[in-house]
């Protein structure tokens, strides 16, 4: 975590990361422990997600109206890892910041996709622009940052929860929390992509 933490009352909520890389299970732990997703379900449902993305129109559209932020006050918001530098550097934020291997998510973005190049990032790429972002989140004195593995939010959801739980000093139930990591949506893993790449 960042050694400059923003007031918990001041400061916005913020799930962030790459496309694919646990943002959505993220949001689904926060709302199931009582922390209220700021979504429009404009994105609904599918078979690549069919828990839900709880993802907010507005926030991608942030470069361009930043201050669109405000009303995300009392809520978990979802904003990806690219658009985190256009936050308005007047409010304070507490960022859930979710990490997965860069192999699995361009895997993940291509089983999305039916196969397709994902924006033709390779993994490589993804990899180069998590450790961009991390250094940029750093340097921000308003951003308090807490990286999560996806990897553990699934494998070790109740630890999980309870140091998110802590991070961001709000009152959540660590076990709905927890109930809500779906280990059988894991399905891009490093080691089964491994044995198909050997095969």
């Amino acid at each position: 975590m960042s050694s400059s933490v923003p007031d918990a009352a001041d400061a916005f909520v913020v799930v962030s990361g790459l496309p694919r890389s646990g943002t959505s299970l993220m949001m689904q732990m926060l709302a199931a422990g009582g922390l209220p997703p700021l979504s429009d379900g404009v994105r609904a449902p599918d078979a690549g997600n069919p828990r839900g993305y709880l993802e907010w129109e507005p926030a991608k559209a942030l470069a361009r109206d930043p201050n669109a932020i405000a009303a995300a006050r009392g809520h978990a918001v979802k904003v990806i890892s690219a658009l985190l530098p256009a936050l308005p550097r007047e409010h304070r934020y507490r960022v859930v910041f979710m990490e997965r291997d860069a192999g699995e998510i361009e895997a993940s973005q291509r089983a999305l996709l039916a196969g397709a190049e994902p924006d033709g990032v390779g993994a490589d790429a993804l990899a180069r622009h998590v450790a961009r972002v991390r250094a940029w989140l750093a340097a921000q004195p308003g951003f308090a940052t807490c990286p999560v593995a996806f990897r553990h939010a699934v494998e070790r959801p109740l630890e999980t929860a309870a140091r998110v739980r802590d991070f961001l000093s709000l009152e959540l139930d660590v076990a709905k929390m927890a109930a809500a990591a779906d280990a059988s949506l894991y399905r891009q893993r490093r080691e089964r992509l491994s044995s198909r790449r050997r095969s």
